[in-house]
Formats: C-alpha cells, structure tokens, sequence
C-alpha cells in the first residue's frame, strides 16, 4: 500500500525548488521526520501504518463524492450556503477531508470529519480527536507542534503520518507542499475513477480565511511568503490533475488558473446528486 503513495523520487525536484525558494534547511525535515518516527514506535505495538492505510482507502471509497476543505476565506460562506440548502445531514453522504485549521469551523457546525490533514499549528485536542483518521505532516518548523501532541498522537489509533523527505518504514511522502494541495497528493492512487472530488476554501488568493491561525478572528490580508506558498501549491496542483483521471471541481473561489475546473455555489447545488 505504501509504494502506490510514496511519492518522494517524482516529488524531489519540486522539493529542491521549494528548500532553495524558502531557504528551508533539509536537516530540520529529516530531524522532524525521524522525531515523529520515534513517537510512532511508542504506540501500541499492534497499530501498523500498512493497515491504517488500507482502513483510510476502505473508508474515503465508500461514497461518490469527495468534499475537501480549505482555510480560505470563501469556507465559511460555503459551508454556511450547503448546510442552509441541504441541513447538516447532507455531509453525512459525502467523504469530508479536511485542512488542518478548517476542521475547527467544521467541529463548530458538526460536519464530521473523514481525514484531518494537519501539521498541528491550526488545530486544538478537540479538533485531533474529531477526525476518523489524522494524517500528520513532520516538518522543520513544526517540531515543537509535534512534541504537544505527543500524548494524542500515540494514543490516537487512526494515524498516518507524512514526511517531505525521504520517508522511512513508519513515515511516508505523498508529496505535496500546503496542507491543502498535499490532500490531492495523497489521494491521488487510492480513490476510484468514478468519485468525484469538491474543493471548498481553496482560493490562493490573497486574503486569508480567518481558520488558518488560532489567532486570527477575521479574514486578513495575506504575507508575501504565504502568498508565494500559496502560488507553489497552485503549480502543485497544475502539476497533479494532469495525472487524475477523477473530476476535480473548485467551488465558489475566483478563479486563479485556466488549468482549474470552478463552479459557483448555484452551479454545485445543481450538479450534486446522491
């Protein structure tokens, strides 16, 4: 299961531009990754990455339409349009995977959660112990995240953890930059041709939604080195849906790629049928 998502030799030229764009240190990634391995060995000797892996493509195969959620700053219009239209019951039919501080609006509104994909700095315990399963990202910047929710993380048996490096026997790299464009990344092997996939706050724009931070209370002008993430995800992105056979649809975003499918929020209420 791991070869068909292990990504790391067809990812590591982007992974190069990306270390010399953002003068990241490579040594960081690798003490990230193997900090995170070591937690994973303290868990139960009878969790098996090999096995949550099949469990998380059982689960993300058993319905059409797949629903992943961005922190921009169209979500919370989104969400609160679908759940006016259809009531909250309606993710209940839909495969909800999610972008790290996005789970937070999700929590509040009580969507569940399918796959939390998170490098830990938007999200509380609450939110990590919402999610069906929680794929971890290992970074440099985030060790400090990662010793936090230590506890939770070796408690926490629906786990799959990620790297940008090369990954190891507990750890794997699906390529991927942004918590956002590494969910196509990782999905990218496992769903059905037939599923069809929705991204919600996904805009790269430059405004940030107000659940990409903890801190943040409103909608704010994005950074310039956020907005040149945001521009790497997007050619992340390009990049991928050459090779997805699935129907990838943005909804209500501006459109910032010729390359994107995008519906408006009418456009998707008329589409979707279950």
């Amino acid at each position: 299961m791991r070869d068909n998502i292990n990504f790391y030799s067809q990812f590591k030229s982007w992974y190069d531009k990306i270390i010399e764009t953002f003068n990241f240190n490579p040594d960081m990634d690798r003490e990230a990754r193997d900090y995170l391995s070591q937690i994973l060995v303290e868990k139960d000797p009878n969790w098996n990455v090999d096995e949550i892996l099949v469990l998380f493509k059982e689960s993300i195969e058993e319905k059409k339409n797949i629903f992943i959620f961005g922190c921009g700053p169209t979500l919370e219009i989104s969400i609160q349009e679908l759940i006016k239209e259809f009531g909250v019951k309606f993710f209940n039919n839909t495969i909800n995977l999610v972008a790290d501080g996005a789970s937070v609006l999700l929590k509040e509104v009580e969507i569940p959660i399918d796959g939390l994909f998170t490098d830990l700095d938007g999200i509380s315990q609450k939110e990590f112990n919402y999610a069906n399963f929680i794929i971890i990202h290992a970074h440099g910047d985030n060790i400090r995240r990662i010793k936090f929710f230590k506890n939770a993380i070796i408690n926490f048996r629906n786990l799959i953890c990620t790297t940008q490096v090369k990954p190891c026997d507990n750890i794997i790299n699906p390529g991927g930059f942004t918590d956002g464009d590494r969910i196509l990344y990782f999905l990218k092997n496992l769903i059905l041709p037939t599923q069809r996939i929705f991204l919600f706050g996904m805009d790269f724009g430059n405004i940030v939604g107000r659940y990409s931070k903890p801190t943040l209370n409103k909608k704010i002008e994005i950074t310039p080195i956020k907005l040149k993430k945001l521009q790497f995800a997007v050619k992340l992105i390009e990049s991928l849906l050459v090779n997805i056979r699935n129907k990838v649809y943005f909804v209500n975003s501006n459109k910032i790629s010729k390359k994107f499918s995008y519906l408006s929020i009418s456009d998707f209420k008329k589409m979707i049928k279950f």
